[in-house]
């Protein structure tokens, strides 16, 4: 008697008719670093989702600080929300360009796996710390904790990921040529983890991985705009001449004056209007791939996921406004420059006494000097969320800054 198809292969025949030629196919994949059998009920690229989903670096994102402080308040965002946010985003992409809806999502759940505590504050002081060591980028970060850091499989460390999903989150932010490859933070983990010659480095990531990149995008403009509005620390009556917002302020109903509301409607516009014009553009640049397949986009010399030339340049211009206006706020100045402080006194303290610090990475940071042990000490504490990297400052610290 014939065995009967997995529940995945009975599957396969839809996902064939509905994904474009461009798209990654998960029955193509390369594979993963150690063999294991396949899923009867999943493609790879759904076990790569649900693995990122149950993994203990997933769930620490919860108490991981956006641009507002956990205990600042219940209603921002914080980096799990942010990339849930960004999943939503890269799936409704996904499925307008027919690329592999699963791929993308799992690359837009995992990709900030490897944020320190207290956001761009934490891995500033970490870069500044880890400078004689190598550097401290959390992008390569994430590719650690997905291939080194997570320990639940019997077998092997990390997550065992598809090829193609490790691709992705190599290069989130573009190709890596020889030279960028081969220094800085990436270097060690592609040199020593055999992966290296399946992520295609030198050129573009696959259109799922383009499409999550872009989504973080979309999702980090709209909501830290968002946060801005709640906190206090933006008005509406300021957005009049801020690039890409202000042409969605006359959309708002009128009449309609509960501020929470305003916000929203103004910030739903907004997103779906960028997604609009990115699923334009990127199917107007797949249309004129010279090979529509996976090779061409990876050949295609650009990124054939993106924005209008006119929608990038607001985009960049609300980025401009943010930065001002949000993220150099003084009241988040005051709060980022003490995080740092409590990141920088925390790597010292454990490089010092690596005894101080617990489990796996403190055991083996004992046994390690220089280099080594740095980076150990800058896994543990780029795995901290916000509560307990002040929990341990107080522990090992007479004072804490409050962080308000």
């Amino acid at each position: 008697m014939s065995e009967q198809p997995t529940m995945a292969a009975q599957q396969a025949p839809l996902a064939l008719r509905l994904l474009a030629p461009y798209a990654t196919r998960a029955e193509a994949s390369a594979g993963r670093l150690y063999r294991e059998p396949e899923c009867p009920m999943r493609t790879a690229f759904q076990r790569d989702r649900d693995r990122i989903v149950h993994a203990t670096s997933f769930r620490r994102l919860t108490y991981k600080t956006q641009v507002f402080v956990f205990h600042e308040g219940d209603h921002y965002r914080t980096r799990l929300t942010h990339s849930l946010e960004v999943a939503q985003i890269a799936r409704a992409i996904a499925r307008l360009l027919r690329l592999d809806e699963d791929l993308a999502e799992a690359l837009a759940l995992a990709h900030d796996l490897g944020h320190p505590p207290f956001g761009h504050a934490g891995e500033r002081a970490l870069a500044a710390a880890m400078a004689s060591y190598g550097g401290f980028d959390h992008n390569a970060q994430s590719l650690r904790v997905v291939t080194r850091l997570e320990r639940k499989y019997a077998n092997f460390d990390g997550l065992n990921l598809s090829f193609e999903t490790l691709e992705g989150l190599a290069k989130h932010n573009g190709p890596l040529p020889g030279a960028d490859a081969a220094t800085g933070p990436l270097a060690g983990l592609l040199a020593d983890s055999g992966v290296a010659a399946q992520l295609h480095l030198p050129l573009f990531a696959p259109a799922e991985a383009q499409v999550a990149a872009l989504a973080d995008d979309i999702a980090y403009d709209s909501h830290d705009l968002d946060d801005g509005l709640r906190a206090g620390l933006l008005g509406i009556e300021d957005l009049a001449g801020v690039p890409l917002v202000a042409r969605f302020l006359d959309d708002v109903p009128r009449g309609l004056t509960d501020t929470q509301r305003r916000i929203y409607e103004i910030n739903r516009r907004m997103i779906t209007a960028m997604i609009e014009d990115a699923v334009g553009e990127s199917k107007r640049r797949l249309a004129r791939l010279s090979q529509a397949s996976l090779a061409g986009v990876r050949a295609a010399g650009r990124a054939v996921v993106a924005q209008s030339e006119r929608v990038a340049a607001e985009a960049e211009g609300l980025k401009a406004y943010l930065y001002a206006n949000v993220y150099r706020h003084p009241r988040v100045m005051r709060v980022m420059r003490d995080a740092e402080v409590i990141v920088g006194d925390l790597f010292g303290r454990y490089l010092r006494q690596p005894e101080e610090m617990s489990g796996v990475l403190g055991v083996a940071a004992q046994a390690e000097t220089g280099a080594s042990r740095a980076a150990i000490v800058a896994d543990f504490v780029a795995g901290m969320t916000d509560r307990y990297a002040i929990k341990e400052h107080r522990r090992l610290f007479d004072a804490t800054p409050e962080l308000r």
